[in-house]
């Protein structure tokens, strides 16, 4: 009996392009959903320490939902750097100007904080429209259960 871990080599992985809608769907849902794809964590030869995950893009996000009470509750902050430097949106006014950066913030916090999970942060495209410029690339529709 053979009791080797089966570890995909960099050749052997298959990247392929998927387009979630987040139009009516909660943020955070579909940001879920885009981070397994980008883990890879759908498909059987999953390694967490390998890069063997898709292509994301995520359309939409100007009509993506918070539940709750999250958009005046939920504060987005971010420091310049310069003393006194810290900033505060809240998800309303956010969502309002960037709906793209809410969702592309949601995904971030959902991958691991990493030098991989950073490489990984590269492969999602997002677009608070319906319109994307992926098309040549063929993405195939990802059905968010």
């Amino acid at each position: 009996m053979n009791n080797t871990t089966y570890s995909p080599k960099k050749g052997e992985i298959e990247k392929k392009w998927y387009v979630i809608d987040a139009a009516n769907r909660p943020l955070g849902r579909t940001a879920t959903e885009a981070a397994k794809l980008l883990r890879g964590k759908h498909k059987p030869t999953f390694t967490p320490n390998a890069d063997c995950g898709d292509y994301v893009i995520i359309i939409n996000c100007k009509e993506a939902v918070f539940t709750g009470r999250k958009l005046d509750q939920k504060i987005y902050r971010h420091h310049s750097g310069y003393i006194g430097g810290m900033k505060e949106t809240t998800a309303r006014v956010m969502m309002d100007k960037k709906p793209e950066r809410a969702m592309y913030l949601a995904v971030k916090g959902m991958l691991p904080h990493t030098k991989l999970g950073k490489k990984q942060l590269t492969h999602v495209r997002v677009y608070a429209g319906s319109e994307h410029e992926n098309i040549a690339q063929k993405p195939e529709i990802w059905e968010v259960k």
